[in-house]
């Protein structure tokens, strides 16, 4: 996991921190950015990993929030799959920081717990999709595709 300690670097393409891994784009990944995947579960996390970067995303996993709000002010991630239930700030809670933090990352909620009130509140402040984390594979990758297919 990145941890970006200090925030003195401009967070752009030419940016080692933000740029540090890339290889040639895949079809999936147009604009070659990575991905911020962020839950408390890290087995969860590894296996959401797994499942992006064996379709040739790159990802960027996180555990902590304030980590990744610190990441997110930096280098502008263009996407960021985020948990709702963790300890040290729930994802709606994210969600409204990373507004100020990183206005243009767009969010796809991947959560255990199917709460109506929280689906609608997470999409009313903007999340592109909000999906159950099991069994919906297929409809965040295809999510993830028509996002980056849009660009």
């Amino acid at each position: 996991m990145l941890a970006v300690s200090k925030l003195t670097h401009p967070g752009n393409d030419e940016c080692a921190k933000c740029t540090e891994g890339y290889s040639e784009m895949s079809p999936v990944d147009v604009n070659n950015a990575k991905i911020c995947l962020l839950d408390d579960d890290s087995l969860f996390l590894e296996a959401t990993d797994r499942l992006l970067v064996s379709v040739g995303l790159r990802t960027e996993q996180f555990t902590d929030p304030h980590v990744f709000l610190e990441y997110a002010r930096t280098c502008q991630p263009r996407l960021a799959v985020i948990d709702i239930c963790m300890p040290t700030m729930n994802g709606l809670e994210l969600q409204e920081h990373l507004r100020t933090a990183s206005p243009s990352t767009q969010i796809i909620v991947l959560t255990a717990r199917d709460d109506h009130s929280v689906r609608m509140r997470a999409m009313a402040q903007g999340a592109l999709a909000f999906f159950l984390k099991a069994g919906n594979e297929d409809a965040l990758l295809a999510q993830i595709r028509a996002l980056f297919s849009a660009s």
